[in-house]
Parts: C-alpha cells; structure tokens; sequence
C-alpha cells in the first residue's frame, strides 16, 4: 500500500495534476491519476503505512518530519531540515552506512525516526573522497563544483540570468557541503557524531548543464601515497553492506582514464546494472602534485544526488533490521 501526500493546496488533486514535471519524459503510469492527500499521521496509520519518503522544502518539512516520527513512522528524507540534528544520521549507505545506528537512541525518545541523506553536491563529493579518508587520511579538501540547472528545480533559474552564462553562488550550498561532509566523515557516538577534523572549502557555481554536477576536488592528504595507490584507492573502494542492497551500482566509483572526462554529456548515467544507471560517480584527471591528489567527479545530481541516495538508505535500514 503507498500513499501520495502533499500540503493543503494539493490535497484532493490527481497526481498529474498537482505536480509540474518537466524534467523527465512523462509521468509514470503507475502514478499519474493517484489522489494526493494532505499531510497528517492519521491518514498514514489509517492505511497501515510505517515507511515515509519526504521530499518536502526544507522550511516545512521541519515540523512536519518530525510529527511523522513522534507518530511512528521511519521517515527517510531528501529534506535539509534535519540533516545536522545531532541524533539524526545524516547517510550516504556505501559512505558510512554505521551512522544508521543512531536511530536506535532517536526512538528512545519517539516511535519512529527520521534519516536524512546529503545535499546532492555532497553525495557525490563525500564519495569521491571517502576511499582517499581510508587509505591515506584527509587534512584539507578544497572543492569547485559546476552544478547543473536540475539541482535547483523547476522553473529554476531564469533563463536570461543562465544562458550562455555561470552564476558563482548558489544561496546556502557552500555552508552546507562543508558542514555536512564533516558530518559524514564523522564519528559515531551512541547519541551523536563527533565532526570529522579535515579543513573543507567549497566554492559553488551554476552552469548551464541540465542534469550532473562536476566537481573539482583538491586533496592534501595526511600520509604520502603515490599516483598508483591513489588509483588503486579509486579503482577497489567498495562498501560490503551497499552491495546487498537492489538498488545500488556494482561499483560506486567509476574511473576514467579519458584526459577530458568525465563530461555531464557522457558520464552522468555511470553505474551498472542497468537498475543502476545513474548511481555511481565518475572520478577522472587524477593527478598527484607534491603532496597534493587533484582530481574531477561528476554525480548525477537528481538520481544519486537524491532520490537514488534516499532509497538506498531505506534499503540498508531494512538490511540493518530497523524496518
């Protein structure tokens, strides 16, 4: 049983009807003349649902995530709301899939609970550096990302403001990539995470893209490696736990060894099998320089990015036994 919810203003409404989809082909079929109901725990408990997806805006899904959570229902979030709450993981399933634990302390105070994954520049930044954190250990990590039209919804950007035009800022994306990868990168307590030490500076752009966030990363790790075994730490990386999961890539990081990729153009559908495309990230233009690691990545900013992100993070909770 599922059941399509939205606020007041689209309660009553059919699916096709209450959404503006513009940035795929059509509408799936399953979906399209569904009823959307207004948001409130009632209507979940009336039709036995325990499991929510929140997509909401981050200024109303708040209050209304957590009235889920207190009324028992594991809600897993694409939503910023919650994302630096202490308790609440903030989860990436094949980056650290052991923060999922803090869920057990959130319903020592309510039913349910809440899960939120990253915002979209940092899903695929946290895993490009994720196996360079393991094998070498990170002191600082400057980012530039060029992201996609996609990433900042529909209508987005005006277009005279785009066209053959980059913007270099993007409200609150900067603050947020480098307070959540510390998060990530954390570590676990049993009622919190203890922020990552590495220095991150981000600096983000618009560009006239419109799927696939590229980024460029600069690493200075804090034991030497060589060109080989930065290469090495791409080219095996693999989260144990991710791979049982049915929605995730066989590898989460794809290595190109083209000198101009990856390119949104080529690259953003990375990942396989085909249930996967879209999954992976794309690492190229690896490079050692004295004692820093330079490299490009590419993520797609609406599949990993979000909603793929969100799923996988159910899957690992009910892998994990908390559904």
């Amino acid at each position: 049983m599922k059941v399509l919810l939205a606020s007041g203003k689209s309660a009553g409404k059919r699916y096709i009807d209450a959404v503006d989809w513009r940035l795929q082909e059509k509408i799936p079929e399953p979906v399209r003349d569904e009823k959307v109901e207004e948001i409130h725990p009632k209507i979940l408990k009336d039709e036995s649902i325990e499991l929510v997806f929140s997509a909401l805006p981050g200024s109303i899904a708040g209050d209304i995530e957590l009235e889920l959570a207190s009324a028992g229902f594991f809600v897993f979030s694409n939503a910023s709301a919650h994302r630096m709450d202490p308790d609440v993981p903030l989860l990436v399933a094949d980056i650290n899939p052991d923060h999922l634990a803090l869920v057990a302390h959130q319903r020592k105070s309510r039913p349910g609970y809440i899960v939120t994954n990253p915002n979209c520049t940092v899903t695929g930044f946290i895993t490009g550096l994720k196996p360079l954190d393991v094998e070498f250990g990170i002191n600082d990590v400057v980012m530039t990302s060029y992201q996609a039209l996609s990433g900042a919804g529909y209508p987005g950007v005006p277009s005279l403001d785009i066209v053959g035009n980059i913007i270099p800022y993007i409200p609150g994306e900067e603050e947020k990539v480098e307070s959540e990868c510390k998060k990530i990168l954390g570590r676990i307590s049993e009622s919190s995470i203890e922020p990552s030490s590495v220095n991150v500076i981000a600096s983000c752009a618009r560009v006239p893209v419109r799927d696939g966030h590229l980024e460029s990363v600069l690493v200075r790790p804090k034991s030497d490696a060589s060109l080989e075994e930065i290469l090495k730490a791409f080219y095996l990386y693999k989260s144990k736990k991710s791979e049982k999961l049915p929605s995730a890539p066989e590898k989460p990081i794809i290595v190109t060894e083209e000198k101009d990729r990856p390119q949104p153009l080529f690259d953003i559908y990375s990942g396989s099998p085909k249930r996967a495309k879209g999954m992976s990230i794309t690492v190229g233009r690896i490079k050692k320089i004295g004692d820093q690691i330079r490299f490009f990545l590419l993520v797609h900013n609406t599949i990993r990015g979000a909603a793929g992100c969100t799923i996988m993070n159910a899957e690992l909770a009910k892998l994990e036994g908390f559904l």
